[in-house]
């Protein structure tokens, strides 16, 4: 089993020079095990996208992908200042609210739809747990591994289902920029989780549908429900809670 950063490691993550890059043997595993797991997330989560409802599942996924890394975290020893104890509840509030849609308790995903929503959040809290385990010094190292492993798992899969994918031609243009903006989120989250909790980071980082709606709403002029405002209103508390803890 893979080993932690020990706590000297922990207290120590703000020397370590974030852009370098060190292929140590706890770098390579936990880097590869982040890559299973991104891969396996985004099949899960577009599996989930495609089956619906989302206003439904999508708090679900989002839930999950906050409440355990949360949850890692304070078994790992992680004690949040009396801020962060009002502020960790709070987030996790405002991330369902922020992700549900209209009408959200109207419809009853089948298990069908629920397993793979759960596993799509599940997914992503193994991303952020594994970036969040690997050494200091290792710089991007895990970020050059996990990526390598995950375009395997995905060029394989695609590869194996190439019959099932169908005809259509791939939508390069918004997957070249998707990736691209994937590839600068990933290091700005490592560079936060080495240097603070990871409790607090994940449930920030879970906060990311809160730009969604405020992007859909200023770009595609789409209406934000009473929901999703109160929601905004939670993260914003929560997040300024978090800061002070």
């Amino acid at each position: 089993m893979l080993a932690g950063p020990q706590r000297g490691d922990v207290l120590g993550r703000h020397d370590a020079h974030p852009l370098g890059a060190s292929f140590g043997p706890a770098a390579l595993g936990w880097g590869a095990a982040f890559g299973v797991a991104s891969a396996l997330a985004f099949a899960l989560l577009y599996r989930t996208l495609a089956i619906g409802p989302m206003n439904v599942l999508s708090p679900v996924t989002a839930l999950v992908s906050a409440a355990l890394p949360v949850a890692v975290g304070l078994l790992q020893g992680e004690h949040p200042a009396p801020a962060g104890l009002i502020g960790l509840p709070l987030a996790l509030v405002a991330v369902v609210l922020i992700s549900a849609g209209p009408g959200s308790g109207s419809a009853r995903p089948s298990r069908t739809a629920l397993l793979p929503a759960l596993g799509a959040g599940a997914a992503i809290a193994v991303q952020l747990v594994c970036l969040h385990q690997t050494p200091s010094g290792s710089g991007v190292a895990p970020l050059i591994t996990g990526r390598a492993v995950s375009s395997a798992v995905v060029l394989t899969a695609a590869g194996i289902l190439r019959r099932r994918l169908g005809p259509q031609r791939p939508a390069y243009a918004m997957s070249a920029a998707a990736g691209a903006l994937d590839t600068v989120a990933n290091p700005l989250f490592l560079c936060a989780a080495r240097s603070g909790d990871l409790s607090v980071v994940a449930l920030v980082t879970a906060l990311c549908p809160a730009g969604t709606v405020l992007l859909a709403r200023g770009v595609l002029a789409e209406r934000v429900h009473r929901g999703q405002l109160a929601g905004l209103g939670a993260a914003a508390v929560a997040v300024s809670l978090l800061a002070l803890a």
